[in-house]
């Protein structure tokens, strides 16, 4: 992990704008712990630099060639490397702790910018990509957006803030896109409070280079531009789905769970056969998340996040973890046919759960101590 690419981040200054662009499309720009570090960097120089007063992040994809403008936008980031997570929950490496404390500390950051940041979420935007532009000041979607937490299929929970974000979408929407992981489309996203503005893709561009020509005074004066020029025409009529609630409102999963299957509606049922496909033990530790978020700061809920992490790879360590187990079926071995332990939503006991919520650290040695 000491070899970094910093071709996988592009930075350049432009007028007062710092411009960032997430350049490893062959692996649908997933994140790695070179690209973390370089992004923190990045960010904490433009933070302090007098010179940049707004800073925006857009992702390549895997058709054009690096550099051309085909290759630009399409793309945002599909999560964190999960391969690296495998392997390193294998062997011990202790770059995996590293991982994901810097990693939060970077969503951490991006929430609290002082600085406008504008997220440009064209194309797939899931896992550790929602974690680096849901704190954004804007967040642009388009109709190649494609949405999603989806942890859950991985043995995993939706982290990088997912407990903070998700529990803040409109009645028990959070709930239902944190245990099913679905992916929703630009509309969906406006509706949950996910995404502030829609824009066609192909608008993307000019606005993109309209940054860099602004002759911003300061980060105030950025604000007036984008509160005129984005803000302003974001027409947002889209309402969440009712229905959602009676399932998503419930008390335990094992209570939606039923409730899905014992309902007419095709939405349901397909509803309750996805939750049917999905880790068992992590349903119910995701549902427990993202109720006890609802009520939590921002640096609280990360810090509660790094503990679940924590216990996903050390409660049962090595090729027995269920998130390690997971990521096999999904990625490597690729034969989608997870062997997750408890089997079966009915067979989840509550000390199971009440195990990750287990911090491993004192407070005044947590990793992410700092966070305010």
């Amino acid at each position: 992990m000491n070899n970094v690419d910093k071709n996988e981040v592009l930075l350049e200054r432009r007028g007062g704008a710092g411009l960032i662009t997430l350049n490893r499309p062959k692996a649908l720009n997933a994140l790695s712990l070179s690209m973390i570090r370089n992004l923190s960097a990045a960010l904490l120089a433009w933070r302090d630099d007098p010179e940049i007063h707004v800073v925006a992040i857009r992702g390549t994809n895997k058709k054009g060639q690096p550099g051309t403008p085909e290759s630009l936008f399409g793309g945002f980031s599909a999560g964190g490397d999960i391969r690296f997570f495998h392997q390193a929950a294998l062997a011990g490496d202790p770059a995996l702790e590293d991982f994901f404390t810097e990693e939060y500390a970077l969503n951490h950051l991006i929430h609290t910018y002082p600085k406008p940041y504008i997220a440009f979420m064209d194309g797939v935007v899931m896992g550790g990509g929602m974690g680096i532009s849901q704190g954004a000041r804007v967040r642009i979607v388009t109709e190649h957006t494609k949405m999603a937490m989806p942890e859950t299929n991985i043995g995993l929970f939706p982290d990088v803030g997912g407990g903070y974000f998700l529990s803040r979408c409109p009645g028990h929407a959070g709930e239902y896109l944190a245990l099913t992981g679905d992916v929703i489309g630009a509309d969906e996203a406006l509706a949950y409070g996910l995404a502030d503005i829609k824009l066609d893709a192909a608008r993307l561009p000019s606005m993109w280079d309209a940054l860099g020509k602004q002759p911003f005074a300061s980060a105030p004066d950025a604000e007036r531009w984008i509160a005129t020029e984005l803000i302003a025409e974001s027409q947002n009529n889209a309402r969440a789905e009712g229905k959602i609630d009676t399932y998503f409102s419930l008390e335990r999963v094992k209570h939606i769970i039923d409730a899905l299957e014992a309902s007419p509606d095709p939405w349901a049922a397909r509803t309750a056969a996805t939750l049917r496909k999905r880790s068992p033990l992590m349903l119910h530790v995701t549902l427990e998340q993202i109720r006890r978020a609802r009520s939590m700061s921002l640096a609280d809920n990360l810090r509660m996040e790094r503990d679940l992490v924590h216990q996903c790879f050390h409660l049962r360590p090595g090729a027995a973890s269920e998130t390690v187990e997971g990521i096999r079926a999904l990625a490597i071995d690729k034969d989608y046919k997870p062997q997750w332990m408890p089997a079966r939503i009915e067979d989840v006991k509550p000390a199971m759960v009440a195990a990750f919520f287990a911090s491993p650290w004192a407070a005044e040695v947590h990793p992410l101590r700092e966070l305010k």
